[in-house]
Formats: structure tokens, sequence, C-alpha cells
């Protein structure tokens, strides 16, 4: 098998755009793809699926040790001709700035893959250059496959840009993308639109492996990369041998879309059945659960679609008042809250589960990585239980006079503790946060356990 990381010199150089016409042009040739993306990424994870057919996996340094990423990366490459990883921001941001910790080149060695840089190039010349052998030298442990142009004025620009580079840099120019706004996947306030309200058809598809066929050398860049022998990696526990009967409504549209599939696929390590409903279609809670999990998405711009189905919203209630397991992460947890003010200052009547009031607001409120620690037994585990994730939100909390348990206590990335917002009421728990179950894997196994403690005591009441 071979692969390769592609990254870039910083967020919204195109590595997106070029990752994805680089996996439609491999596929168009007959090769299977295995795609990943680094970094707590919820959209462009839909976008590798579109083009790929195959689920893309997350992964992270910080959030997840190296094991982790290792042994994903090893079972969803398996039976691949190329693996294909995104990286996140710059090739070397992440956590902080004094380490590589959550950082694309971070995982590019601990993957032992070699790295295609994409640089934006607007308005950039022979400094070109002096970027190029700063990336290439600032870390000696990295390897490049060569290095890509993007936004280019014209052809001739390349050449200019491939003379500028050919005596300071030892990674190859590979080509270059000239300007087209006609293949930019739009955008909006939590970044690229979801492939769920953007599906990319057959002939944008069509369009972007043609972009990267006629315009990158792509037989240097596959030449050039080395066979790679899978590292290895410890494995996924075996499986619980306890026969949980135990269904688990998870709620999957437009609305609801930001899922680690780890997190998924870890409930059902535990024996859980997902059953998956929409609440923007209208879908009444699935029959015979024992759970609920909402995650995160746009629920402000689907919000009058959410107060329309009412009856959804009144058994979501009734459910967290008779104790049901229910957890809400970011856009779930709003749902979960007593009402939606949008950036109008219109209200939606939400499912009530909280007593407050989520407010958009047009600049953003929350970003960066968290690691939270329980204070109080919850649904995902008991007291002193640390679980990482990651926090990304427009909105805010009206919190009233109302005292709800408050459960987490929450360091950011430098190491300060934050208020804690994690929020218990009976059963159900609500956060802003995006917890990462392969973080601390008890946290499936407490909420699958909850959910079965549920269904006995609902039979006993029957």
């Amino acid at each position: 098998m071979k692969a390769l990381v592609i990254a870039g010199t910083k967020s919204g150089c195109g590595k997106t755009t070029f990752s994805l016409g680089l996996m439609a042009a491999l596929i168009r040739r007959g090769l299977k793809v295995a795609p990943f993306k680094v970094g707590p990424d919820f959209i462009d994870p839909g976008h590798h699926r579109r083009i790929t057919g195959v689920t893309s996996c997350n992964l992270d340094g910080w959030m997840l040790s190296r094991d982790y990423n290792l042994d994903n990366f090893n079972r969803h490459a398996e039976g691949a001709d190329v693996a294909v990883v995104e990286g996140v921001m710059g090739l070397y941001d992440g956590y902080d700035g004094r380490s590589e910790a959550g950082s694309t080149a971070q995982i590019a060695k601990w993957l032992g893959l070699p790295v295609l840089l994409v640089v934006d190039a607007k308005s950039m010349a022979r400094s070109a250059a002096a970027l190029l052998m700063g990336f290439e030298r600032f870390d000696p442990g990295l390897e490049f496959a060569g290095t890509v142009f993007n936004n280019l004025g014209s052809h001739r620009h390349l050449q200019y840009l491939r003379d500028a580079i050919a005596e300071t840099v030892s990674m190859p120019c590979l080509g270059g993308l000239v300007k087209n706004t006609g293949i930019a996947i739009p955008e909006r306030h939590l970044g690229l639109v979801t492939a769920e309200d953007h599906a990319l058809g057959e002939e944008s598809i069509n369009l972007l492996a043609s972009l990267v066929e006629d315009n990158i050398d792509l037989d240097s860049l596959l030449d050039g990369l080395p066979e790679i022998k899978r590292p290895t990696a410890a494995g996924m526990p075996p499986p619980s041998r306890i026969e949980k009967d135990v269904r688990i409504a998870v709620a999957r549209d437009n609305a609801f879309c930001f899922y680690y599939q780890d997190n998924l696929n870890w409930l059902r390590h535990q024996g859980a059945q997902l059953v998956y409903f929409s609440p923007v279609a209208g879908d009444s809670l699935p029959q015979d659960i024992d759970g609920i999990y909402l995650g995160g998405g746009y629920p402000e711009l689907f919000a009058g679609q959410l107060e329309k189905n009412d009856g959804l919203r009144r058994a979501v209630r009734e459910k967290s008042d008779d104790g049901m397991p229910i957890y809400g992460e970011c856009g779930g947890f709003m749902y979960l809250c007593e009402a939606l003010d949008d950036l109008n200052g219109k209200r939606y009547s939400m499912a009530g589960c909280f007593p407050f009031t989520a407010s958009m607001f047009p600049r953003l409120k929350a970003l960066g990585y968290r690691e939270i620690t329980l204070t109080r037994d919850t649904v995902i585990g008991n007291r002193g239980l640390t679980i990482r994730g990651h926090e990304f939100h427009y909105s805010e909390l009206d919190r009233g006079n109302h005292q709800v348990d408050r459960v987490y206590r929450i360091s950011d990335r430098q190491g300060l503790d934050k208020p804690p917002d994690g929020y218990l009421v009976k059963r159900t728990l609500g956060s802003y946060n995006h917890l990462h179950f392969g973080s601390q894997p008890e946290s499936a196994r407490h909420f699958v356990e909850n959910c079965q403690t549920y269904r006995r005591q609902k039979g006993t009441r029957i």
C-alpha cells in the first residue's frame, strides 16, 4: 500500500479541495482509496465519504494516544491501494505554540508517511522559495513528497515559482492549480458547508478529478511514494461478553451530523444497537429505545422545522423526565434546552430538558481542545473520569437563575480551568463539548450500561 499526508502552510490554503480532487483522480484510475482527516473535524470527512464511498476516520495526536491513532489507521486502511490523510490547519499547527501535539506533522511522523505540501501562491513569487525552505528545514524528522501550488494567477505564474525553488528547495514541485472559483465548496460559520447540505454531484466530482489529473504530475507523485509497511499497534479490545439488549436512538440529519465515527463504533462495540431518526424530517422517536444520543451540527439553521416537530420535542422531554439516559453535545445540547434564539433574535421552542436558552452570535464564542473531568457520576462515566474533546460554537447559554447540576471540570489548551459547562438533569447530560470516546472508551461502556439499567427498570414498571 502507498500513503501520504496532504498538509497546508496555513488554514484556507486549499488543502481540502485538493485532497478531494486527488481522491477523485485516484479513484478514476481504479484505485481503492482510504480517506483520513487529522484533527477534530466533522465536515471534511463527510466530503471524503462522498468522493470515496468509504467512511473517513479522524486521527488526532492530542485527543487520542499514539497507539490508538496507529490502530485506527491500520484498521481503516486495510485493503486500500492508497491512503490519503488530509491535515488540519498549517502543517505544524496544533495544540499550542510549544509542541507538535495535535499537529499534522505529529501524525505524519507517527505513521511514517511523506507530506505533500499545498501552498497558497496568491500574490506570491520568489518568496515562495523562502517559505518552502522554512517548512522543509523546520523539522528534520519529516519527509516531503513534494509541493503543489494553489490559487495561481496563470500557468506562467507556476513556471515563475518553479524557477524560484529549483535550486533552493529539495522537495519537487508536482504542479499547481490556477484559481478557479467554480470548484470551491461554500463556507458558513462552522467551516465548509456539510456534505448533507452540499452533496458533491458527479459533475463536480469529475471536475475535481480532471483538475488534479490535468495539472498535477500524479505519476511522479505515486512513483515517489514508498511502499509502506503497516505500523503495528494495540488493537481494539475484544467486545464485551455480556449480551446487551440495548437500543440507542441517534439523531442524524442536516441539523445533527457532527459525530465522530469512533463514538458510534464504540457504542456498538459495547453491545448497543443504534437506530437513527431525523428531527428535521419530522420523525418520531424510534420504538423500544433505551437511550438517546444527539450530536452536534446546525440546529440554528433548522430551528423552525425542529420547533414544528412538537411531538418529538415532547417525547424527548418525557423520556428525560422518566430518567432515560440522554446525551447531547453542542448542537444536540442546544436542542435539549428550553429555547433557541437565532441571529435575528427570533425565539424557537426546543425540547426543554434544560431550562436554558441558547442564543446565536455572529462571532465565535469558543474554540479549542478541552479536557473534562467528571465531578459527579453521569451517564458517560463516574466522578473523576477524564475525557478529551473539542469545543467550537457561535452560541452561548442564558441560564437565568436556574440551578442545574454542573458536572464537568474543564481545562483548555493552556491548562487553565474554565467554567464548568456540563449539565445534568436526572440522566440527561448536555454540554458544548464534543467528546471523543476513543480518549476514554469507559465512557461508551458506561452509557450503554446506563441504558441497560434503564431498560431493566422500565421492564419492572410495565
